[in-house]
């Protein structure tokens, strides 16, 4: 049976905060003190490492929820499918709904049941539930997508990333910069003459890495001790991921029975892109080979880091030719990878 990607959709909110915006911030070391550079020297170097000139934050209006509603739509109407087939709503996100200046993320009910909702589905065997995964949250629904096809429990699934990270960043944390709001969807069915997934793979790391990304108070001793914000181990991240990323990647492509030469580009987290590029060299390298040219798409520049957003925003840019000098055509063979809180990681080998 063919599983395969047979419509998508993103939504990048029309705020842009570029790297000027924060020169003014009040940057702070964990511990509260104050940093040696200037803004200007700390705003070149984050642009050198992570490569983001500019980010999306989504409108005090809309919400996670909202944001994947939109890129659902679209991805629905993409497909050509009547939503009501839907079998599955699956949405991947890591807060929930966090209203603009509120503290606390809203589950209750799930964003998946929201979304639903907000489709105006009528069908009650449409199951709508919500997934926590970290950064590859949209990969794994779509891997549990997948096997709820495979298994004859549905026929037509909806699988959404989203996120608004702005609203739970430290504004006094260097780190701050790197997060983003957006929403991509994808549509998968049974029967596909769209694409199929030949193979994927998943693991946790959680024997010392668990808390690489985790929850805690501001940097500003003098802040709320009570609000918590996005933190993480940049270090200890970027050399996990690259240590374990690319022989995850290599599994996966093994599993397949495809050669490294077939494939065609690599949709990878767009978390930081000197640390993408690393993974990607030492992934061709496991082959004896280096990273071809234009294998692997990168709107990092533009979009930040939006989490599970990433992989599916990337995907539906590319696909529908939004992405200067990227482009897909049939059988082409393409890998979705990710790394992210947990430690979580896992793979995808796709052919189109």
């Amino acid at each position: 049976m063919k599983i395969g990607i047979t419509g998508t959709g993103s939504y990048l909110p029309e705020i842009i905060t570029t790297n000027d915006d924060f020169i003014n911030h009040r940057f702070l070391g964990p511990d509260g003190s104050e940093f040696e550079h200037s803004n200007a020297t700390i705003i070149e170097k984050f642009h050198a490492i992570t490569g983001i000139v500019e980010r999306r934050y989504a409108p005090p209006e809309l919400k996670t929820s909202d944001l994947g509603f939109l890129s659902a739509e679209k991805a629905i109407t993409d497909a050509g499918i009547d939503k009501e087939e839907l079998d599955y709503i699956i949405f991947a996100h890591n807060f929930g709904d966090v209203q603009t200046g509120k503290i606390q993320g809203d589950t209750l009910p799930s964003l998946a049941t929201r979304v639903k909702h907000l489709l105006k589905i009528k069908n009650t065997s449409c199951v709508a539930y919500d997934i926590l995964f970290g950064c590859p949250g949209w990969i794994e629904g779509v891997i549990q997508a997948k096997a709820f096809i495979q298994s004859g429990m549905a026929k037509k699934c909806l699988v959404i990333g989203g996120e608004t990270l702005s609203r739970v960043i430290d504004p006094h944390d260097r780190d701050s910069m790197i997060y983003s709001d957006g929403a991509g969807a994808c549509i998968l069915e049974a029967d596909s003459n769209k694409g199929e997934i030949l193979a994927h793979a998943s693991q946790t790391h959680a024997n010392g890495e668990a808390y690489y990304l985790y929850f805690d108070k501001t940097n500003d001793q003098e802040g709320c001790t009570d609000t918590r914000y996005i933190k993480m181990h940049g270090r200890k991240i970027y050399e996990f991921a690259c240590s374990n990323v690319p022989q995850a990647m290599a599994d996966c492509v093994d599993k397949a029975g495809v050669g490294i030469d077939d494939v065609k580009k690599v949709f990878i987290h767009q978390a930081n892109e000197k640390m993408d590029e690393a993974i990607i060299k030492r992934f061709y390298r496991l082959y004896g080979k280096e990273a071809p040219d234009g294998v692997m798409p990168m709107i990092i520049q533009e979009m930040g880091n939006n989490s599970v957003a990433t992989v599916p925003i990337l995907f539906d840019r590319v696909r529908k030719g939004k992405v200067e000098n990227h482009g897909l055509k049939k059988g082409d063979v393409v890998i979705f990878a990710s790394v992210g809180a947990g430690m979580n990681i896992n793979a995808i080998v796709y052919r189109i």
